[in-house]
């Protein structure tokens, strides 16, 4: 494909090349925000160097029943409803790295946008939830 081509699809298919360059200019922008946000997903990996290295705080946001089937050795379940940035067990951690989690990695990301608006230093998300931790045949805890 040249260039010649490619102007000429623009000129046949206006609606397209709009929607192409809408889609194209999104795309950029939300990943410039994620880049500037103060808090940062990380894999399984990354998780383990944080408990194991910096005595990071796991906070699962899974519903009660869910932790019990099976969490992140050490994390601490916090219901969604009840996860408030000045609760005791947050508010002790400010220093420290947190690391939010959840099934799938959606509540725990707008769960770390409120603690890094709090004044959190260390925020982090695992990105994928529980289910990126058991891709990685990484174990579960059942119970409480």
């Amino acid at each position: 494909m040249n260039f010649e081509t490619l102007q000429s699809f623009a000129a046949q298919s206006p609606l397209l090349s709009l929607a192409f360059a809408g889609l194209t200019v999104a795309i950029i922008v939300n990943e410039i925000a994620r880049l500037f946000r103060g808090y940062k997903p990380l894999n399984p990996a990354g998780l383990t160097h944080l408990i194991n290295t910096e005595n990071a705080l796991v906070v699962d946001l899974s519903a009660a029943g869910d932790f019990e089937k099976g969490h992140i050795a050490g994390s601490k379940n916090v219901a969604p409803s009840q996860f408030d940035p000045e609760n005791k067990l947050l508010a002790s951690a400010r220093q420290l790295p947190v690391v939010l989690v959840c099934r799938n990695g959606q509540a725990s990301g707008t769960a770390a946008k409120r603690l890094k608006k709090a004044g959190f230093e260390q925020v982090y998300w695992l990105d994928g939830g529980i289910g990126s931790w058991q891709a990685a045949d990484l174990p579960l805890v059942k119970g409480r």
